[in-house]
């Protein structure tokens, strides 16, 4: 895997604004100025990454940072307000007919919350067989085979086929929304916090279950995780998001042992390891603000201990600092 090879997936300025009209409240007070008002929530703002062919990108932040967004964009179910993801050098909002629908079932989303993901209705076999019926991708006597093979691909019996989501454990639906993506044989699953809901004696099992088939079909990871250690088991590059921004991208390595921006260093300090058993818990100053009112400048210098004068005026962009290692700060 080079970074000089052309990327799977490439992400270019790439921007998700959400308005909403203002409560009554809010509309009663500005009635005045008679202006229309909206709120509006820049969720992803100015994102640019390169995902090569083979790798697993780790997407790493706090809970409303834009991360699920994000991915929701590059699996194409959310159009970008502006700017571009390129799938195989191909603008994907330009794609259309057999093309678009090859981009669609190439690039698959595994969701947070397996259960609500999954038809309650519908028997597992119904679910994962769908897309197969739908896009006619196999004669229909190819099927139920299929289907069977995917269950034994993700460690399930086949007769769960005819069982119904609330009849199986959490772990088991989560490989269900597994098997439900490699029906359609992708190249690229973006893997939405896909442990996040389990209990943690399931979450290992699942995550080498991703290993496992990233290996046995050469695919391609974009990884959301709040979870460090998740993280640095699967990931082989990680990016850091804070308030729709990328501030940090680095190999793993560089990443866990050299980080340079003091939102993942923060972040890192407070990862639980055997080491810092005796250390006590002290959390990121502040909480993360609201994306209706972000920051000027840096919208980490609320929070930042190395926060100056122009931390507060100027944003800082992401420059490289080494080999493969970029960070959107001015002090590094």
């Amino acid at each position: 895997m080079t970074q000089s090879a052309p990327p799977l997936i490439e992400i270019k300025a790439l921007h998700k604004a959400f308005s909403s009209r203002p409560g009554l409240a809010q509309r009663l007070i500005h009635a005045a100025s008679q202006k229309k008002i909206m709120n509006t929530v820049h969720a992803v703002n100015g994102v640019d990454l390169r995902i090569q062919r083979g790798e697993v990108l780790g997407l790493v932040g706090e809970s409303g940072c834009g991360k699920s967004t994000l991915g929701r964009m590059v699996a194409g179910l959310l159009p970008p307000t502006s700017g571009q993801v390129r799938y195989r050098d191909q603008d994907t909002q330009t794609l259309q007919g057999r093309e678009r629908l090859k981009y669609i079932l190439d690039v698959q989303l595994i969701f947070q919350d397996p259960l609500a993901s999954l038809n309650p209705k519908q028997k597992l076999g119904q679910i994962i067989s769908e897309a197969l019926y739908v896009h006619k991708l196999l004669p229909r006597r190819e099927i139920p085979a299929r289907v069977e093979q995917a269950l034994l691909e993700v460690g399930l019996e086949p007769a769960y086929k005819d069982r119904l989501p609330h009849q199986i454990s959490g772990g088991q639906r989560q490989r269900i929304g597994i098997a439900r993506a490699l029906a359609v044989n992708p190249s690229f699953l973006v893997c939405d916090e896909p442990v996040a809901a389990l209990d943690v004696s399931i979450q290992a099992q699942v995550i080498n279950l991703f290993m496992d088939l990233r290996t046995r079909h050469q695919l391609t990871y974009l990884f959301i995780s709040h979870d460090l250690g998740v993280v640095r088991h699967i990931s082989d590059r990680v990016a850091i998001m804070y308030l729709g921004r990328i501030v940090e991208l680095a190999s793993r390595d560089d990443i866990f042992n050299h980080a340079a921006h003091p939102y993942t260093q923060a972040l890192l300090a407070e990862m639980p390891s055997i080491e810092k058993r005796k250390r006590q818990f002290a959390p990121i100053k502040g909480e993360i603000p609201s994306p209706l009112n972000p920051p000027t400048g840096c919208t980490f210098h609320p929070r930042c201990p190395l926060a100056k004068e122009i931390c507060r005026q100027e944003p800082p962009a992401l420059k490289t600092i080494g080999s493969g290692h970029q960070a959107a700060c001015h002090f590094v």
